[in-house]
């Protein structure tokens, strides 16, 4: 197995406003997201040529790492190797999700999880299941969100079954969630929205979001 053997080269003048934008759960090197991507573009070409079990190990070093830029890098290996992956290595992944939780790691991995089915349409189910219902929000808004870049794809069933199971959830970030995936379904079924808008009693802040666009 190949030794992980990269660091970033960080720019202070960022890190303490990066840190504050994310509520100062995390350390920064305060390298945005241009930079963070031009000093890791060789590593991550590197990633494509390493073995399966050299890659998790990788990913998991990086997400064990204190500065939220290498957690992004670890998301940003297992998204540039997502052709790569299997059923059992999102069900590995699964574990970041509730690991150093916020927003932006939780949605980044979501788009892992998505470009995945895409690529595997026969497990979405079983990708949707690992999430529904959970205990963990996150788990839940990554349910909620997983078919976000699925178009015309959405298995509608799944969507009402997520948004539905937390349809009174007071929790901006599930309710956010809700609105977010209405909103972007409803650039491709607007009717379909439209119809779950007027049937269901959603948040003021799902509804306002999942009827943007109508």
């Amino acid at each position: 197995m190949k030794q992980l053997n990269f660091t970033f080269v960080g720019n202070p003048d960022n890190a303490v406003a990066m840190a504050a934008y994310m509520k100062n759960k995390f350390e920064f090197l305060g390298l945005k997201s241009g930079d963070r991507k031009e000093q890791s573009k060789l590593f991550v070409k590197k990633s494509r040529q390493v073995n399966i079990a050299t890659l998790q190990a990788w990913i998991e070093e990086l997400y064990q790492r204190t500065e939220r830029e290498y957690h992004y890098l670890a998301i940003d290996l297992a998204e540039k190797n997502v052709k790569r992956w299997t059923f059992a290595d999102i069900v590995t992944f699964k574990q970041f999700i509730t690991q150093k939780s916020w927003w932006d790691s939780v949605d980044h991995w979501t788009s892992v999880f998505g470009q995945y089915i895409k690529l595997h349409p026969e497990q979405k189910e079983k990708i949707f299941t690992l999430f529904f219902k959970s205990s963990n929000m996150w788990e839940r808004r990554v349910a909620i969100t997983l078919q976000l870049k699925e178009k015309d794809q959405v298995d509608t069933g799944m969507l009402t079954a997520a948004i539905l199971f937390d349809q009174f959830t007071d929790e901006f970030f599930i309710q956010k969630a809700i609105g977010w995936a209405l909103r972007q379904y409803s650039k491709f079924n607007p009717g379909w929205v439209l119809q779950f808008l007027n049937e269901h009693q959603l948040s003021n802040l799902a509804d306002r979001e999942g009827s943007k666009y109508l």
